[in-house]
């Protein structure tokens, strides 16, 4: 029986985003790499920062704390760009590294959330919550075992760039309209576990055809 081959997919927001930036991205990792910054270290406290963006949101500060997601988060492209700028190979360390940031930075900014709703004796927030976080970290899982079969699995309606941005606009927008904070937990919660059906049925199609 011949490996699972997967039919080419229409580019996701990430990589649009990316292509996009390529210009205001070029220049800073050039200037990164000249000074001798680690990618690495790039992807440490691009995680770390996501404490920040909890506790804001535990505080209550939800419009500050979209705004400090919107300005820190897209920094997360440039150690991806500064790996490559210095020739590191995909697959390595640092990509290791860059994938298990990413679903840690989620599980610390959704702590900041659950913590908030908690204070504010909320359970059913509470447990809307704990299923966006799990369906996140699904949507991450399905791809990575996915593309251990071979199979590109980047599709999806709420892949890790439009999560962020359910999140950046409900909490700026919450300062006009209070309940949207709750309406993007929600939204998170329903949206990344019908992506991981998605993900799961495109799996299916391929290994079938094959």
């Amino acid at each position: 029986m011949n490996s699972p081959t997967s039919q080419p997919e229409k580019k996701t927001l990430t990589d649009q985003l990316r292509a996009r930036s390529v210009g205001i991205i070029d220049p800073i990792v050039t200037f990164l790499a000249r000074v001798g910054v680690s990618p690495d270290l790039l992807t440490i406290l691009g995680m770390l920062l996501h404490f920040l963006f909890a506790w804001l949101i535990a505080s209550g500060e939800f419009f500050w704390a979209g705004i400090a997601i919107f300005i820190f988060v897209p920094l997360d492209a440039l150690d991806g760009a500064l790996a490559r700028k210095i020739g590191r190979e995909q697959g390595n360390f640092g990509a290791f590294l860059d994938s298990t940031s990413d679903r840690i930075a989620e599980i610390i900014l959704y702590a900041g959330y659950i913590s908030y709703f908690y204070q504010h004796d909320n359970p059913w927030m509470v447990l809307a919550t704990y299923v966006a976080i799990t369906g996140s970290i699904m949507v991450s899982y399905t791809r990575s075992r996915a593309e251990a079969l071979s199979i590109s699995c980047k599709v999806g309606l709420l892949t890790r760039v439009e999560r962020y941005v359910v999140i950046v606009a409900t909490l700026v927008l919450s300062v006009f309209l209070p309940i949207l904070v709750q309406v993007g937990i929600l939204i998170l919660a329903a949206g990344t576990w019908f992506t991981v059906g998605q993900r799961v049925y495109h799996v299916w199609t391929q290994t079938r055809t094959s």
